[in-house]
């Protein structure tokens, strides 16, 4: 059973005189066979988070437990993990093939039952009819998938995947997204993914672990972090567009600031929030309503079919029922 399970870690680096904490006491239980995204802004942790769970980085306070083993003391090779990173790391002077055999020739294993295992790990991403050819001869989404069959012909017991997706234009990146979901439903591994992309955490994650500023935010299901995001910040990270945030006054209260999902804010003539169109935006399937409010910036999302206003025109808003969120104006925290 390959459970994670990260227990208080903090990890600091010195910087000159200064210490930076990129990783501040974060504490999280990753099950058995799960998907797990490490979802946040650069810079606030993730990527170290990952290295800590590989060995790749000490943690400067904590433990970190794959199964029921603390493996704070040892080694990466040791850990029974795979990574994947953004740049694919492949050998340019190797075929496909050798390069997933690659890491079971390290490991003394015969040439024929490596080189049936890098089949078998190629079939898996549709590389089987490649294994002959170089790197320099694959587009960047066959690349990135040598990469993952390589990771893949280890069996590992947990996979750690630091962006790596990034490189890859928007068709590759959504086709080899599916291609990882479908990949962790046939395999018996737990799967750790980094990204600053909601889109993939949405789309790909049993769980999203949401990160600012070295602190664990929300953990929850996708839908349940979309749906009641623990923080202002969680709240305007998840979801395209963000959700609008509008400072305390603005809609009733003096005291919370008031959080709406784009969708959930309605064009309603006489309705409590005024605003001016600043932007329209024609996507095809829906139009995004850029709006100003005494300064606040707005979003909503309406059906193309419907009446939409012009840049200039006065416009109204109000949300539908039960779709307001509260935030503490300072702490930024859930008020319930």
């Amino acid at each position: 059973m390959a459970q994670v399970r990260l227990d208080h870690i903090s990890k600091t680096f010195a910087s000159g005189d200064d210490q930076v904490r990129a990783v501040d006491d974060v504490t999280l239980d990753i099950e058995h066979h799960e998907f797990m995204i490490l979802l946040g802004p650069s810079g606030c942790g993730k990527s170290t988070l990952l290295r800590v769970v590989a060995g790749l980085e000490d943690p400067t306070a904590g433990d970190v437990y794959i199964g029921d083993r603390r493996v704070n003391d040892v080694v990466p090779k040791e850990r029974d993990i795979a990574m994947a990173f953004q740049r694919y790391a492949l050998y340019p002077h190797k075929t496909v093939a050798a390069n997933i055999e690659f890491p079971l020739k390290v490991r003394g294993v015969g040439r024929a039952e490596r080189a049936a295992e890098a089949l078998r790990a190629a079939e898996v991403l549709g590389l089987e009819h490649h294994m002959k050819r170089k790197p320099g001869q694959l587009s960047g989404g066959q690349r990135q998938r040598v990469a993952l069959a390589r990771a893949i012909v280890r069996n590992p017991a947990v996979f750690l995947m630091d962006e790596p997706l990034s490189n890859l234009d928007a068709k590759l990146r959504g086709d080899t997204r599916a291609e990882l979901v479908d990949l962790h439903r046939r395999i018996d591994s737990t799967f750790i993914y980094v990204t600053h992309d909601p889109v993939e955490a949405m789309t790909m994650g049993s769980r999203v672990a949401v990160l600012n500023e070295g602190r664990l935010q929300q953990v929850g299901t996708p839908q349940e972090v979309y749906d009641r995001p623990a923080t202002a910040f969680v709240a305007q990270f998840i979801g395209t567009p963000p959700m609008n945030l509008l400072p305390a006054g603005l809609w009733g209260s003096d005291t919370v600031q008031v959080g709406i999902r784009p969708e959930h804010l309605r064009l309603v003539p006489g309705g409590p929030l005024h605003a001016v169109v600043r932007q329209v935006e024609h996507l095809g399937h829906e139009v995004l309503l850029f709006a100003d409010a005494n300064g606040t910036r707005l979003v909503s999302r309406i059906d193309p079919n419907s009446f939409v206003p012009e840049v200039g025109d006065p416009v109204a808003f109000d949300a539908e029922p039960g779709r307001l969120h509260r935030f503490h104006p300072e702490s930024g925290e859930r008020i319930e």
